[in-house]
């Protein structure tokens, strides 16, 4: 469990003022606001879940109710970077459709309610798993089913028609990769903490050879084994996707991308920033069985999977070099964050290798 500081959770605005940083929550008006909506009474309890590494996820429990409320993390913020907002819009035209998503039931838009803007969703019951996996799903079987179920939902979530769903506008169909490279290499530009030149040479390998995307479909942006619920029985089966901030509209390989570069098997060298390392374990596909699995789900070509990959491990330096930023900054008391210094390193040699060594 994540442990709060004193000033993460305050009674009172009054109370918020007497210390340095902004609190992460203010009970006196957040309990108002869930009395106007019908959520609960009486108290309101706050638990941090999740691993709390960039936007901020509590449970909240009072008097017949329970509750997850999320909200950005502690500023400073790169431009576009944490709106939740966006993406309780999005979870609620994602609702209707095949994609699993929690409920969102309401929307804090007004930021002076607890200092940000925020949203509750309903509790869904079951496991996230990450470095351990729950007695009900170790076996052999139950890890090759969860790894299944990864792909196979993944799938779902790309033949989810999102203009039907609503989602025009959400992101543009076209010229995706494009802009990929462009923003994330203006984020390294807010991000960085020092000078990284294999950054600089993977950018440029990624601008040379950027494939020609397929039709275009939502994209996760972070869809990884951590980011899924898993039913709280066996069979294994993943009944919510969470993490949707980084969405859009896109190439769906960057999403697949993504999944298999993060994945680390037995016969991997140990990484710092392994966000999960229970795929290790056997059962687990293998990551040439994720991407066969998802080519015969999603009739796509498979061909420029080495590209997206890099691409997802080249994203991940701009994104972790901003969580070790806040760290080194203070606006979070993070320690895992503190390690991103060398982590990032890290990752700047693997997206070299991928990208330059054949």
């Amino acid at each position: 469990m994540i442990e709060l500081a004193v000033d993460d959770v305050v009674t009172t605005h009054d109370e918020a003022r007497r210390h340095e940083r902004e609190p992460l929550l203010v009970l006196d008006p957040l309990r108002a606001f869930l009395d106007a909506h019908g959520l609960g009474a009486g108290p309101v309890t706050p638990t941090p879940i999740g691993a709390g590494h960039s936007n901020v996820t509590f449970l909240l429990e009072r008097d017949g109710w329970e509750g997850v409320l999320r909200r950005p993390p502690r500023g400073p913020l790169p431009p576009s970077a944490h709106n939740v907002l966006r993406e309780a819009g999005l979870l609620r035209k994602l609702g209707p459709t095949e994609a699993r998503v929690a409920e969102v039931i309401a929307v804090g838009d007004d930021p002076s309610v607890i200092g940000a803007p925020f949203y509750v969703m309903g509790k869904i019951e079951g496991h996230v798993v990450t470095n351990t996996v729950p007695p009900e799903l170790d076996s052999v079987d139950e890890r090759r089913r969860m790894s299944v179920e990864l792909v196979d939902r993944l799938v779902e979530v790309h033949a989810v028609d999102w203009r039907a769903a609503g989602l025009e506008g959400f992101g543009k169909p076209t010229g995706y990769l494009e802009r990929q490279l462009r923003r994330w290499t203006g984020l390294w530009e807010h991000n960085r903490t020092r000078e990284l030149p294999a950054f600089e040479r993977v950018g440029r390998w990624l601008a040379d050879n950027r494939p020609e995307s397929p039709p275009a479909t939502i994209v996760h942006g972070d869809y990884r084994l951590g980011n899924v619920m898993m039913a709280p029985e066996a069979p294994a089966r993943i009944v919510a996707i969470f993490d949707w901030e980084m969405a859009t509209i896109g190439d769906p390989l960057a999403d697949l991308g993504y999944l298999t570069a993060m994945w680390f098997e037995a016969d991997d060298p140990p990484m710092m920033m392994e966000l999960s390392n229970v795929t290790r374990q056997t059962g687990f596909l293998r990551r040439d069985e994720l991407i066969a699995r998802y080519e015969a789900g999603s009739g796509r070509a498979m061909t420029d999977i080495r590209w997206y990959q890099t691409l997802a491990v080249w994203k991940a330096i701009v994104f972790m070099e901003g969580n070790y930023k806040r760290a080194v900054s203070g606006a979070t008391d993070d320690p895992y964050l503190k390690s991103f210094g060398d982590g990032v390193l890290e990752l700047a040699e693997r997206a070299e290798a991928m990208a330059l060594g054949g």
